[in-house]
């Protein structure tokens, strides 16, 4: 029972940290879902299929496949939170 004790206390510290960063987090993915699929995404995306944007800047944003994974992984884990 001590074990026990010990790897349900990790978990929660684990989890309540990991929340603690989620939580945190929710204006830039209320931002991010805002921008997916705006006239400024759009515009961005354009831009850079136009070689527009500098060669050196991050473009994950700009992959269509990335922060659409990412906007379903966070309402994965939203559902999964309601479930828990």
């Amino acid at each position: 029972m001590e074990q026990r004790m010990e790897q349900a206390s990790t978990a929660v510290i684990a989890l309540s940290a990991a929340l603690d960063k989620y939580e945190a987090a929710q204006e830039a993915i209320k931002s991010l879902d805002d921008y997916y699929g705006s006239d400024l995404w759009k515009q961005d995306f354009a831009d850079d299929e136009a070689g527009r944007l500098p060669a050196d800047l991050k473009r994950g944003v700009l992959s269509e496949d990335g922060i659409w994974n990412l906007l379903a992984d966070i309402r994965e884990l939203n559902h999964r939170l309601k479930e828990v």
